[in-house]
């Protein structure tokens, strides 16, 4: 069996634009996720569960919040020599710039791998949700005697417009990349295989291969790959290294979604709190990992809950919750109406002179006051909303725009981080 010391390079992406507001005060990886978790735990975790402890984060923009998650989160023992760590971009001697692109940003760090000796990269996004065996993509990855292997999923035609769509032979080898071809392009040439489709028994309906922006590169390989000035993985390095290298497909047949738009990440948020969530948190093999907070049980007090994650350290008091997500020290009144609706939390409990200073200035205190009514609503983490207001119950007026304390974006209303909103407000 090969030895092998794979290091895993997490990118951490740009600032996050797609992701606005919420990446507003944070970087894309430290959004919360689930409740309880941040983004950046779904990568780490694959990493983890395979026993890939050595990983760097790579991030430039709004990194306070990362870094303590990262350091209160992921301890490793001094015997394991495991860790996690972040590389935010930095001035060298060499190197005024920022991060160009995400092989711009692999390259600007490759000093700091060498004293790891790995013999594989794997190269990971910091905004997907998945559970994928990592192992088991290293091993085909060495079975196959590849330089480069992609991870890859089987999509519709209509869901390779927006894809980068991979090209194989029958043996799963790419000879061909396709960045978004869009609707109106003939790509049937792009088509997967017969022989491999009926090998992996792939529906007809799925007969393209899109690349998971996940990939494994032989060190070496990694290493000349960047010996140039190319700044981007998917648009430059990747389809360069088709032309000239062994690139081999690694077919991922679990749940994976790119989770970078607001109506992404509030989907694929809701959906853990449906009868069958796509994405498995119970998996007792294959756990999320994330920071341990120490908190109280949540405490419901005569309320009626359905198809609802309410996170620890909460309180909620004769209210209807259904189809949300509630996350960490979630503190809602009497008589509150909530119905798909992803409240992030607190980061603190208030005192009672705080809250007694609160009624003095006329704030409402962290949480949602009483007999408010909320559809179809991000809360960002500190949120404050008043007694009596009404939130997303009239969708068909909502205007996408940017309105101070929320911003709306397909339909969704954000609260914003810390923001105020207060009695008898309607949005």
């Amino acid at each position: 069996m090969q030895q092998h010391n794979p290091l895993a390079i997490i990118l951490g992406g740009g600032q996050g634009s797609r992701l606005y507001p919420l990446t507003e005060q944070r970087s894309k990886p430290a959004v919360t996720f689930g409740g309880k978790y941040r983004l950046v735990d779904i990568p780490i975790s694959n990493c983890i569960n395979a026993g890939f402890n050595h990983i760097f984060v790579l991030t430039q923009f709004n990194s306070a919040s990362l870094h303590t998650h990262i350091n209160s989160a992921y301890k490793f023992d001094q015997f394991s020599g495991g860790f996690v760590e972040i590389l935010a971009a930095e001035q060298t001697p060499s190197s005024t710039s920022w991060f160009n692109g995400t092989a711009d940003a692999v390259r600007k760090n490759i000093t700091h791998y060498h004293p790891f000796n790995p013999s594989h990269y794997i190269i990971l996004s910091g905004d997907q949700l998945y559970q994928m065996d990592l192992k088991d993509f290293l091993a085909r990855h060495q079975e196959q005697q590849a330089e480069v292997s992609i991870a890859t999923t089987c999509v519709t035609r209509e869901a390779a417009n927006e894809l980068g769509i991979l090209k194989i032979d029958e043996h799963g080898q790419i000879i061909d990349f396709l960045e978004k071809p869009g609707a109106d392009k003939d790509i049937s040439d792009m088509a997967i295989p017969e022989a491999y489709r009926q090998k992996y028994n792939i529906d007809p309906a799925h007969n393209y291969l899109a690349s998971m922006g996940m990939y494994i590169f032989n060190r070496g390989t990694l290493e000349s790959s960047l010996d140039n000035e190319m700044l981007d993985f998917g648009k430059e390095v990747i389809p360069h290294a088709i032309k000239n290298l062994k690139v081999n497909a690694y077919l991922y047949r679990g749940y994976w979604e790119d989770i970078g738009t607001i109506k992404s990440f509030y989907e694929a948020n809701i959906n853990l709190a449906s009868n069958l969530p796509s994405f498995n948190m119970y998996d007792s093999l294959n756990p999320l990992y994330t920071r341990m907070l120490n908190l109280g049980p949540t405490k419901f007090n005569n309320s009626e809950i359905i198809n609802t994650l309410i996170c620890e350290g909460s309180i909620i008091s004769q209210s209807h919750i259904e189809q949300s997500v509630i996350g960490v020290r979630s503190m809602i009144a009497d008589h509150v109406h909530l119905s798909g609706v992803l409240m992030m939390g607190a980061d603190f409990y208030e005192t009672e002179e705080q809250k007694s200073a609160n009624q003095k200035n006329g704030i409402p205190n962290v949480g949602i006051g009483s007999n408010t009514q909320i559809h179809r609503c991000i809360i960002d983490k500190n949120a404050r909303i008043g007694n009596n207001c009404k939130i997303g119950l009239s969708p068909n007026s909502l205007k996408d725009g940017d309105y101070n304390a929320y911003i709306i974006r397909d339909n969704i209303i954000i609260i914003r981080k810390n923001a105020v909103i207060a009695d008898n407000t309607l949005i």
